[in-house]
């Protein structure tokens, strides 16, 4: 799945807006990491988080957009979904072995997953899991904060992709 780069249009519906912005900061995901030495994808440069690698944070979006739009929105089950487990903590930014490359894919493809969920209900449906709070969200509200979330980490990974390398930009 490639995911445009490109801003919504000016005037367009809620819905358009939304998806578009959201999948704009998605897409600058997999832009913050091209050319990325292997060596460097799972290197830390934050002492204080040692797990803020372009690896780990990668990993951590992916699960995140399942968390919101499968396990709290949908109401699937949050088995499977590292963010979940109580020990050990961050473990969804734990993927040393996992290569960039393929976090990049999976993070995409939760992406599409996503963007169907989206596209199948409306923005002022609530969540329908039974166990947490956060479920009672509104599809809207849990679109405005995946932007937040996203466009949060694509701050940080240009921070750390500056300490890396470098490299540095926003398109």
């Amino acid at each position: 799945m490639t995911i445009s780069r490109e801003r919504p249009p000016f005037v367009a519906d809620e819905r358009t807006q939304l998806v578009g912005w959201l999948d704009m900061q998605r897409a600058l995901v997999r832009y913050k990491c091209e050319g990325l030495a292997e060596a460097d994808e799972h290197r830390s440069v934050l002492s204080t988080s040692p797990l803020m690698t372009m690896a780990g944070l990668v990993s951590h979006m992916r699960w995140t957009e399942h968390c919101w739009f499968n396990v709290l929105f949908l109401g699937e089950s949050f088995e499977g979904n590292p963010q979940f487990q109580e020990e050990p903590e961050d473990a969804d930014m734990m993927v040393d072995d996992v290569p960039l490359a393929k976090l990049l894919d999976e993070f995409e493809q939760q992406c599409a997953q996503s963007n169907e969920i989206i596209a199948a209900h409306s923005l002022d449906e609530t969540g329908k899991h039974p166990d947490f709070g956060s479920a009672q969200a509104t599809l809207r509200w849990i679109l405005l904060h995946m932007l937040e979330e996203t466009a949060r980490h694509i701050g940080h990974l240009d921070t750390i992709r500056e300490l890396l390398d470098g490299e540095k930009g926003y398109y």
